[in-house]
């Protein structure tokens, strides 16, 4: 799959992932379908449900950011 900028159509991207620094993370970030929900303690309910790395590609050009959710984690 050849990846285009969605802002100005180049064709030079720089792989890359967007870092989750928080606690007990995994060091990347994830993606998780459906709408957020909230627990008690007001963090996101995430018990049971699928969730995929986030993949970031840079636009060397325009600087833009391009996130794709392929790979269920």
């Amino acid at each position: 799959m050849e990846i285009t900028c969605s802002q100005c159509q180049g064709f030079d991207l720089e792989p890359g992932f967007v870092e989750d620094a928080g606690d007990h993370s995994q060091g990347y970030a994830r993606w998780i379908p459906g709408p957020l929900q909230r627990g008690l303690l007001g963090g996101a309910k995430r018990w049971g449900r699928r969730r995929f790395q986030i993949d970031a590609h840079r636009c060397r050009a325009c600087d833009h950011l391009e996130l794709f959710a392929r790979h269920e984690v």
